[in-house]
């Protein structure tokens, strides 16, 4: 990935005890001293934004990453269908945050969140904006149902043979309703081969959106291991079939509370799965926001034009006041 910052191993890690039987796995690395920052994978699910501490410089940036709820080293994990996931909502992670911000001694912090990421950055910081010094988002989403509709049903005119496939998935007298409740109750299924071959149909799905997208790898969810694939579309089935708990547009509607907090939108004007029209409508929304449609950028955001512009806006933001560690 040229133009961006060498990778660098962590300095510490651990597993933060939430008090409700999860243990969330976070690290950090970078200057210990250095300007606090918190990356915000996307999916639900999917720690796998190895490129995201790249775009800090580490000798300038305490950079802290944390593996949400129920996915990559945190633990229950998702792919075990025997995992409750009544604890794993949005308020729940907003939690996780301010508990691993506490057990960090950080004070305030910058935010970066990719696609799912940036909803839940919106969430945490239009709830607590004073700890919060700047926030960088790619690939933006709210989580409306509006956009959950358009992703797993309006984008099908664009993938027809693809879209009926996925549409097959599930019983017949689920097809012309809600597919998202439909997936969540065959991933609830107590026959193992149900719920494989329901987690096999959503990759096929996904990957069929992003599959215009030149840069990036084909089979984005379908090519990660079992495990973690099981987890993912676990976790986007539950947190989608439920709006991600937030009342429709309230993240847009609550905007106002991000006043005084310098942003950057980075979006793909060619993300089909996520069109750029959420993004524009926060930038309208939010005053202090800078959006950056990136032309030839889709949703996964694997060029070198949108890496360039969220390493930019690292560097900009890295002069600005520090506020710290304890």
């Amino acid at each position: 990935m040229a133009g961006l910052y060498p990778p660098v191993e962590p300095y510490d890690h651990g597993m933060l005890d939430t008090g409700d039987g999860n243990l969330v796995y976070w690290e950090t690395c970078g200057d210990p001293a250095g300007k606090p920052a918190l990356i915000l994978h996307g999916g639900p699910g999917a720690p796998n934004w190895l490129a995201a501490p790249r775009y800090f410089d580490p000798e300038r940036y305490r950079i802290v990453n944390f593996h949400q709820r129920g996915c990559g080293r945190s633990t229950p994990h998702a792919s075990d269908p025997a995992t409750d996931l009544s604890t794993n909502t949005t308020d729940r992670l907003i939690a996780d945050m301010e508990l691993l911000r506490e057990h960090l001694g950080i004070e305030r912090w910058l935010l970066l969140g990719g696609s799912w990421g940036s909803t839940l950055a919106l969430a945490y910081a239009e709830r607590n904006p004073r700890q919060v010094t700047e926030i960088v988002l790619v690939s933006v989403t709210t989580t409306r149902r509006s956009e959950i509709d358009w992703l797993y049903r309006g984008v099908g005119r664009f993938f027809p043979a693809e879209w009926d496939r996925f549409r097959a998935g599930v019983p017949e007298a689920d097809r012309d309703g809600d597919l998202v409740a439909a997936y969540a109750r065959l991933l609830e299924d107590p026959d193992p081969r149900v719920r494989e071959q329901a987690v096999l149909d959503w990759c096929a799905w996904e990957d069929a959106v992003v599959s215009l997208e030149s840069d990036g790898p084909a089979n984005h969810m379908s090519g990660l291991p079992p495990a973690d694939r099981t987890a993912l579309v676990r976790l986007c089935v539950h947190y989608f079939a439920h709006a991600a708990w937030l009342e429709e547009g309230a993240l847009l509607r609550d905007a106002h509370r991000l006043a005084g907090i310098p942003g950057v939108l980075v979006h793909g004007r060619l993300d089909l799965g996520g069109p750029p029209h959420t993004a524009w409508e926060l930038a309208r929304a939010w005053p202090d926001a800078e959006l950056a449609v990136i032309p030839d950028s889709g949703h996964k955001g694997d060029n070198d034009a949108t890496r360039q512009r969220l390493r930019r806006a690292m560097d900009d933001f890295a002069g600005r006041a520090r506020a710290g560690s304890g």
